[in-house]
């Protein structure tokens, strides 16, 4: 209500809220095959994860938890640096402690990252920009992480952290071709004119690439279905990307 005259007024509906954010989407791969196999291991590890790792790396990048959905979450950056670099050691940290086990007992996540306009309404987010990270999240292999151009090109050579170009695959419900980049742990970027082949080495044999991404604990990609609302009336794409 407004005062006007003396009399109260309702007021008019709030606007949106807009701004440019980055956007971190991520979840667990596999996450229906590991509580099949022990549900309340898989949801006390899962917790243990977020309360010893994930939460205290969001926090300490100055990200802001958005929504969680069982399994994933949605998360809100000011700085591209500080998305990736939260997803880069998020994604190091839980490598470490799966190291130990065998890989149908390991609990990885895949991420997906973002820059992109938002609408802010009631402490939630929408919008394209949404939409491209949550796509994003699901081209990422278990353990690995997947970004947009706009992400590659704020991030390059700011994090010891180099990029294979993937390409610019067909996103579900994205009408504009958006170019995607795997994101991998170290080593020197592609040659110019040489594409790297899976595994980040120019040149490098099919296999190898396999190996090369085996050894950090990534699996091959998948295709999957979003874990997230894309907007206000779906909770879920209704096909896998």
């Amino acid at each position: 209500m407004r005062q006007r005259g003396g009399a109260m007024e309702p007021e008019g509906p709030a606007r949106a809220e807009r701004r440019l954010a980055a956007i971190l989407a991520a979840d667990v791969a596999g996450y229906s095959r590991l509580i099949e196999a022990d549900e309340e291991g898989t949801l006390s590890r899962v917790k243990a994860l977020r309360i010893e790792v994930i939460d205290p790396k969001i926090a300490g990048h100055r990200g802001r938890i958005v929504k969680t959905s069982g399994d994933g979450l949605l998360v809100e950056f000011a700085s591209v640096v500080d998305a990736l670099r939260c997803a880069a050691e998020m994604q190091t940290a839980l490598a470490e402690g799966n190291a130990p086990l065998p890989p149908e007992r390991r609990i990885e996540f895949r991420v997906g990252i973002h820059q992109g306009d938002i609408v802010v309404e009631d402490g939630d987010i929408f919008g394209d920009g949404v939409n491209i990270a949550a796509r994003l999240e699901g081209l990422a292999e278990p353990g690995g992480i997947c970004v947009s151009a706009r992400v590659q090109e704020d991030a390059a050579g700011r994090l010891d952290l180099a990029f294979e170009d993937i390409g610019e695959p067909q996103l579900k419900n994205i009408a504009r071709p958006v170019r995607v980049y795997r994101v991998l742990p170290r080593g020197p970027l592609p040659t110019p004119g040489r594409p790297a082949l899976a595994g980040g080495r120019p040149g490098a044999p099919p296999q190898a690439g396999r190996e090369a991404r085996a050894a950090r604990g990534w699996g091959p990609p998948s295709r999957r279905c979003c874990r997230f609302p894309t907007t206000r009336r779906s909770r879920c794409c209704p096909s896998p990307i």
